[in-house]
């Protein structure tokens, strides 16, 4: 409940106070919610689970930008990258996206004028559900972990199994004597330590350094040479660039934890650079979730 309390004071009064109303009267419940989205000239829709709830209010353009405002702390300015890249990271590592209309100069967006939509997507720290991951992540042996890829489609989990692991192999497992590793985290997309003011929102573990809003090769080469981490994470791998920062990863010495969309092995080699690491054995275990039970292992491919 506290934090949908705390996402509903950057909420403009009118539809803070339906959903207070909605949750005193407990046709929302606030630990089911996941997406609170206000379209202008819609009606409020929440997400819970795999249901969406409509509630009795239109929502007004006035009620989307006094919402705007207080995201950015009533200094837009200050927020003009985040707002670039679609969404701002709010307290509580909360992410909120943002759609309009793009202004565009030279391929690249500057800013988005006549915001018509906004979702408050609530961030929730699953702690342990890396477990079943996990036995499948760690080397015991040498004390370390198998450079390892965890793919699913989108929504399975995958980001939220991350963050577990990273604050487990962070934090050491006294029960397996596994030590604590230093831990290095490019987050591309702020979608992992969800920053805020320069402090991680979510529990990532106490040997965990965060580079944030950054390309993953610039990310990681500034994270090894600076930081010397054991291990580096990231989310979302795909393209040409992330597969070249992996691969400077990894012949730097440094493993490496990473996830993809796909929905089964064939899927994920039908990527032509995630192949190239596959068949050249820099990732040696690949995990992919079921798309049906959320979190849960539908396939392990030791490479």
């Amino acid at each position: 409940m506290d934090k949908i309390l705390e996402i509903l004071n950057y909420m403009s009064a009118n539809i803070k106070e339906i959903l207070m109303k909605n949750l005193e009267n407990h046709k929302l419940n606030p630990i089911n919610i996941e997406e609170i989205r206000l379209r202008t000239n819609k009606q409020i829709a929440i997400k819970e689970g795999q249901n969406i709830i409509f509630l009795d209010y239109i929502v007004k353009q006035e009620d989307v930008l006094e919402t705007f405002e207080k995201i950015c702390e009533n200094s837009v300015y200050s927020y003009k990258k985040q707002i670039c890249e679609g969404f701002i990271t709010i307290k509580g590592g909360n992410r909120v996206g943002i759609t309009g209309s793009p202004v565009i100069e030279d391929g690249k967006i500057k800013n988005i004028d006549y915001i018509s939509s906004l979702n408050f997507r609530i961030s929730r720290e699953k702690k342990g559900c890396a477990k079943e991951v996990l036995k499948y992540v760690l080397d015991i042996q040498n004390g370390t972990i198998f450079n390892t890829l965890i793919v699913s489609p989108p929504g399975c989990g995958k980001t939220t199994i991350l963050k577990d692991l990273i604050r487990t192999l962070s934090s050491g497992i006294p029960e397996l004597n596994f030590a604590p590793i230093t831990c290095g985290v490019v987050d591309e997309r702020g979608e992992i330590a969800a920053m805020h003011r320069g402090i991680a929102q979510n529990d990532l573990g106490p040997l965990t350094d965060v580079m944030e809003n950054i390309p993953k090769f610039k990310g990681m080469t500034m994270l090894i040479r600076s930081m010397a981490p054991s291990v580096i994470f990231c989310d979302e791998i795909g393209k040409k660039e992330d597969v070249d920062a992996i691969s400077y990863a990894v012949c730097s010495g440094v493993k490496g934890v990473f996830t993809a969309h796909a929905s089964s092995i064939q899927d994920l080699k039908s990527n032509i650079e995630i192949n190239k690491i596959l068949e050249n054995r820099m990732i040696r275990r690949v995990i992919v979730l079921d798309d049906i039970n959320k979190g849960k292992i539908k396939e392990i491919y030791e490479n």
